[in-house]
């Protein structure tokens, strides 16, 4: 008996339909998880140029961000407060951290971007605020002047 191959003469294609959906989820899951560098920083802050800055050799690992005006107030957690009124803030911020025993306020470090017309005196009492609820490590943010 002898066999005969059926042509049918038609292509079978693939439904791309799944793999274009699965492409779409990865692109909405990485951009879910891209760390925003620039989310923690304000337009209206504008930073001081120095040659010193450099960027940071690695990331930090709990960092906070104090961001003073020129107008002698201080953006912390989506609030603009006098710096007076920062220390209240300060000691819920470091017991919310107290919460987790794997984290603790020294091991947090407090970012902070004051605007190039910001009185020095003001970042230096920001500085000693934070120390004053048990903030240790600080940066200090800086534009890296242009040659």
């Amino acid at each position: 008996m002898k066999i005969q191959k059926k042509d049918s003469g038609e292509f079978a294609e693939g439904d791309l339909t799944p793999m274009i959906d699965m492409t779409f989820q990865l692109i909405a899951f990485f951009m879910v998880l891209i760390n925003f560098s620039d989310a923690e920083q304000d337009q209206r802050i504008k930073l001081p140029t120095s040659e010193l800055a450099k960027p940071p050799d690695a990331p930090f690992d709990e960092p906070r961000y104090l961001q003073l005006t020129k107008d002698d107030t201080v953006l912390f957690a989506g609030d603009e407060v006098p710096v007076p009124g920062l220390k209240p803030m300060l000691v819920r911020e470091r017991q919310v951290l107290e919460r987790d025993p794997d984290k603790s306020a020294a091991m947090v470090t407090v970012i902070i971007r004051a605007d190039s017309e910001a009185k020095t005196g003001q970042v230096q009492e920001l500085i000693q605020i934070c120390q004053d609820v048990g903030f240790e490590r600080f940066a200090l943010r800086a534009r890296q002047k242009e040659q």
